[in-house]
């Protein structure tokens, strides 16, 4: 992505849905602008907001179900250290899509340029591990299809971080401390140009109390595998972590809203 592109792209974000993340004011009339496209709610919404559901998938602690659910305005993960997904070898609990009516969800494809924005609470609970921790990822959908970016908290030299990589070339975009934002909400914003090749480029930018945390980007970087990009959320995690970390845990998603520059 150009200079002037990445400035279009920053300008772009002003107005309310810019205000939120403290990004510049749109400085031309002409410059393309987020449209909202999803903005969905807990309470009235429910599980409804979401394409798909991967609630347990095995049934290995029925127990334990729902392990996703919503309360007041927030959508809640569980996950139990009994939990296993249908590869024995990790737990999952995750919703994927954006959907906008009972019968019709969004498909990012090539070219397009897609923005989520929305809050979550990281319990202390929910450690970084040696291992994969994902907590958000963009993926083409289907059965074994490898993650495109994922939202991780990894342990780094010891030390618990939460980052963001491109999982296709194995390039971190950015990493931060998780400690920090252990017990509070923290705000997200993730933008993304779906591009194969060098065409894609993404944006990540995390904010506690009013302030930024981190805000990294890439571009000319490959951002898609075939058909659309879809994202996911909640906790998938390897269960071959050594340092003691896995823990019954739990997050919390709030203001989940979707944008698509235009």
């Amino acid at each position: 992505m150009s200079t002037s592109r990445r400035r279009l792209l920053g300008a772009a974000l002003g107005g309310a849905a810019g205000a939120a993340v403290g990004l510049p004011a749109a400085t031309t009339a002409h410059a393309a602008s987020w449209q909202q496209k999803w903005a969905p709610s807990a309470s009235e919404d429910g599980l409804g907001a979401f394409e798909t559901i991967e609630d347990d998938r095995a049934d290995s602690h029925t127990a334990g179900q729902p392990h996703i659910y919503a309360t007041g305005d927030n959508w809640r993960f569980n996950m139990h250290t009994v939990d296993r997904d249908t590869s024995t070898d990790r737990q999952r609990q995750e919703v994927t899509g954006l959907r906008t009516s009972g019968s019709s969800y969004l498909k990012w494809t090539q070219g397009q340029t897609w923005r989520v924005t929305y809050s979550m609470y990281l319990p202390s609970s929910l450690k970084a591990t040696t291992t994969f921790t994902h907590i958000m990822q963009m993926k083409q959908p289907g059965a074994g299809s490898s993650p495109i970016v994922v939202q991780s908290l990894r342990r780094v030299n010891g030390k618990q971080t939460i980052e963001l990589k491109l999982a296709i070339d194995d390039i971190l975009v950015g990493r931060t401390d998780l400690d920090p934002l252990h017990d509070k909400w923290t705000d997200v914003d993730f933008q993304i140009k779906v591009g194969n090749g060098s065409a894609g480029s993404v944006r990540w930018i995390l904010k506690s109390g009013g302030s930024t945390v981190i805000d990294a980007s890439k571009t000319g970087v490959d951002t898609f595998l075939a058909d659309r990009v879809r994202p996911k959320w909640g906790i998938y995690r390897s269960l071959g972590d050594t340092s003691g970390s896995l823990q019954n845990t739990y997050l919390l998603l709030t203001k989940l809203r979707g944008y698509q520059l235009g």
